[in-house]
């Protein structure tokens, strides 16, 4: 899932090169997390758009479903002696 920002240019809303530093912070999502995570910031923006935040979070919700789901069932079979 590849999560674009959106950005306000001239009163319309368009696709945005990546998330301010604000935006992250208000998501609770460190800088350097967002590089493993490969969230694209731009530190050239300094707004903070609650759409953004609001996408962030649902982003982060929908990652750590995943990683729940992902568990190995126990193996039953012989036993080491």
């Amino acid at each position: 899932m590849q999560i674009q920002p959106t950005v306000q240019k001239r009163g319309k809303l368009r696709r945005g090169r990546g998330f301010s530093r604000a935006e992250l912070r208000e998501a609770e999502i460190d800088f350097r997390q967002t590089l493993k995570l490969g969230i694209p910031v731009d530190t050239r923006r300094k707004t903070k758009h609650e759409s953004n935040v609001k996408v962030l979070k649902e982003y982060l919700r929908s990652l750590s479903s995943k990683k729940r789901k992902k568990k190995k069932p126990k193996s039953v079979g012989k036993e080491k002696i």
